[in-house]
């Protein structure tokens, strides 16, 4: 019986879009939320909100990692300062979930690799959809060669919250972001799920970025991700240094299990994909079978065959339930979803704290967050020299 979570104790640091995400998550494992930091009006709110104890408010982060009833430090901060807080967490003795992607450059998050290595914390980076239950079935049938010798994977991760030139957010900014955006902010996740299924990471890439929208018009005070409420003559234009659209083509290395050895994949990203909310699509075709995934569909996996009938797998029913018994609750026919993703992710990392680190490690680890910003390093490499390039 996996051990009980009420013990433990986390502190947020961040009170943007994805905070309440983790919070609500956590507390649906029975995880005591017991500190908050901020903006001092966000933390205040989400503090009323939710019952949380202890509020630092203009940003005081340190206060929080040095409470003596934080556990564990959650990291939904702007990607900019998430080095920063991790090393800061990790010194302060804490376990770490950190947001991706976990730095700006490869040269900062080494840092944090060894000092994740040199301590006895768990660190994980949330790439979540690892522990949506049709991920990790697929990843079982892969590892199993059910899908025989895997040839190719193909997919796409589309939105359109940033179609108009008037939608703005932090994550637009190469100075808060990063250099990649689209490809950084969602990309890895659909580049993290299918490395995580293959069980081999990607080793070569060839990319091209587009930059639609050249200059974009932000407003004079906040705006909160995912609204679009806004008054174009209260806006100003600043030009855009991040890209909208990334087509992406990866070649994957060698794995265990030995049925993925230079898998090719192609991925399409986009930012301005009008209709599209937040569609991750990724097929896995192999030697045997291929299977098919959609994030808003997440219940169910396309099977196909060439030689006998084609299969909709269903969540807890036969064929998709053994293999990923600890990370779904609910029966068939009750759909899981986004909050489900978070809640398994933060119970396979907490059970892996709760147990002294018995339990497998599933979760994306400091290493694994940092192998992302190289492939992300690369993909900008190759987009500007239009080449093949090395992660």
């Amino acid at each position: 019986m996996p051990l009980p979570l009420h013990h433990l104790r986390a502190g947020i640091i961040g009170t943007g879009f994805i905070a309440p995400v983790h919070i609500e998550a956590l507390k649906r494992l029975g995880v005591q939320i017991t500190a908050i930091s901020g903006s001092t009006k966000g933390t205040r709110a989400l503090a009323d909100q939710w019952g949380v104890p202890e509020v630092y408010g203009d940003y005081d982060y340190q206060s929080l990692i040095h409470s003596p009833n934080v556990d564990v430090v959650h990291i939904t901060s702007p990607n900019r300062v998430h080095v920063e807080q991790s090393l800061a967490a990790l010194a302060a003795g804490k376990h770490v979930v950190c947001e991706k992607p976990l730095g700006m450059t490869t040269e900062e998050t080494a840092k944090v690799v060894a000092a994740a290595a040199a301590s006895d914390r768990v660190f994980a980076v949330n790439y979540l959809c690892r522990f949506y239950p049709a991920i990790l079935q697929m990843r079982a049938m892969v590892q199993r060669g059910e899908l025989g010798r895997i040839i190719h994977v193909q997919g796409h991760f589309f939105q359109d919250w940033l179609l108009k030139e008037t939608d703005y957010n932090w994550r637009v900014l190469s100075s808060e972001g990063g250099k990649l955006r689209a490809v950084g902010d969602i990309g890895t996740h659909w580049i993290d799920a299918v490395s995580f299924i293959l069980g081999a990471r990607a080793e070569s890439v060839f990319a091209t970025l587009e930059t639609f929208h050249k200059t974009r018009y932000r407003p004079t005070g906040e705006v909160q991700t995912f609204t679009s409420q806004v008054d174009p003559a209260n806006m100003v234009p600043y030009e855009v240094d991040t890209e909208d659209f990334g087509s992406v083509l990866l070649k994957f290395g060698d794995a265990d299990h030995g049925h993925v050895s230079g898998t090719h994949a192609n991925c399409a990203i986009s930012q301005v994909a009008a209709g599209w909310k937040c569609s991750l699509y990724m097929g896995i075709y192999g030697t045997k079978g291929s299977v098919q995934w959609e994030f808003q569909q997440p219940n169910e996996i396309q099977a196909g065959y060439r030689d006998q009938p084609n299969q909709v797998l269903t969540r807890n029913t036969a064929g998709f339930d053994k293999d990923v018994a600890n990370f779904t609750d609910n029966p068939g026919g009750h759909a899981e979803g986004f909050p489900d993703g978070h809640k398994m992710h933060y119970r396979a990392v907490y059970e892996h704290i709760a147990s002294g680190k018995t339990t497998p490690v599933l979760y994306a680890t400091a290493d694994d967050g940092h192998h992302e910003v190289k492939l992300c390093e690369a993909i900008l490499q190759s987009s500007e020299k239009q080449t093949w390039v090395g992660v």
